[in-house]
């Protein structure tokens, strides 16, 4: 009970503190309204200790006492700017997120970028209660801080809240702010690990290639891939070998063959998410093969093609699925 009441206050504060609705348009500049600063563990202490100096110098009526204490509190006050300046009017901006695979980590870019003359020493980033990564902005340089999150499921994933905080320079006092950049990363379904063989057979196998030479364009051959079709093996070349590896023949042009990966093809006992994760497995081992494939979805229908541009094209509309 006590340690829910603790979380809804924290957040009732980041809600106010963050002074704007999240996400939030670039560039986020950490204002002066945006930056909080208490001691720490070892401000605190610091400021007892003067206290137990004080009252020792008043007791025993020591000047000298007095010019340490004062002295010392000085410091501490400095100290206090310092680590508000160090913070204080860094600008962040959203960076680069490729996609990912669902069970893995996504990696978000920020870039920060410090307006002053002097250098921002010692700044700490991190997400929830993931480790913090220190970084350094130079004067009048920027920076690129790439912090990891855990992407558990297909779709879109938000940036989750960023924590920016300093002790630097003496660790007295703890300078932070807030930010949620207006920034997602695409989330592919995980291939599935034991999926059917890729569906050869009738308008799947039909051979076609780029530059208009048909299959039998015979052009090598190299070892055979669990995504080859089973009729282009070379199996005069297999025989004549002694305990030697799968042959497949090897046709002119980088896409010799077709095929169409269609989501009615998988068996009505599947279920979406296995069927995503097996369109997924299919996509990455026709490109791997490098064979030309298609996509038929509901209300997606990619032509045969092949390459980078095609695979994220496919993998795209798999994780979005029944997500706009």
């Amino acid at each position: 009970m006590l340690e829910s009441a603790r979380y809804r206050l924290h957040e009732t504060f980041v809600r106010w503190a963050l002074r704007v609705r999240p996400p939030e348009p670039a560039p986020i500049v950490l204002t002066q309204r945006r930056v909080y600063v208490l001691p720490t563990r070892a401000g605190l202490a610091y400021a007892t200790a003067l206290g137990v100096i004080l009252l020792g110098a008043m007791n025993y009526n020591l000047s000298l006492g007095h010019a340490l204490v004062f002295l010392l509190a000085g410091l501490g006050i400095v100290a206090i700017l310092h680590t508000f300046r160090n913070l204080v009017l860094i600008s962040i901006r959203p960076g680069h997120c490729e996609p990912v695979f669902a069970g893995s980590r996504a990696q978000f870019d920020l870039v920060l970028e410090n307006r002053r003359l002097d250098a921002r020493t010692s700044l700490r980033l991190f997400l929830n209660d993931e480790v913090p990564l220190e970084v350094d902005i130079g004067p009048h340089a920027r920076t690129v801080a790439t912090l990891n999150v855990p992407a558990p499921r297909r779709g879109w994933l938000p940036m989750p809240r960023v924590t920016i905080e300093t002790t630097w320079p003496l660790g007295l006092v703890r300078a932070w702010s807030y930010a949620v950049p207006d920034m997602n990363c695409l989330v592919y379904p995980t291939p599935a690990a034991k999926a059917p063989p890729l569906p050869w057979g009738g308008e799947s196998a039909r051979g076609s290639t780029r530059d208009g030479r048909g299959a039998d364009d015979f052009s090598g051959l190299r070892n055979h891939q669990a995504a080859d079709s089973p009729r282009h093996v070379a199996w005069k070349a297999v025989a004549r070998q002694h305990d030697g590896p799968l042959l497949t023949k090897l046709f002119s042009g980088a896409a010799a063959h077709q095929l169409w990966l269609d989501w009615n093809a998988l068996s009505d006992s599947t279920d979406t998410e296995q069927r995503l994760s097996i369109l997924a497995r299919w996509m990455v081992d026709a490109d791997a093969a490098g064979l030309a494939w298609g996509l038929r979805m509901p209300a997606v229908r990619l032509a045969p093609d092949n390459g980078p541009a095609q695979l994220a094209a496919g993998l795209r509309a798999v994780a979005l699925h029944g997500t706009q």
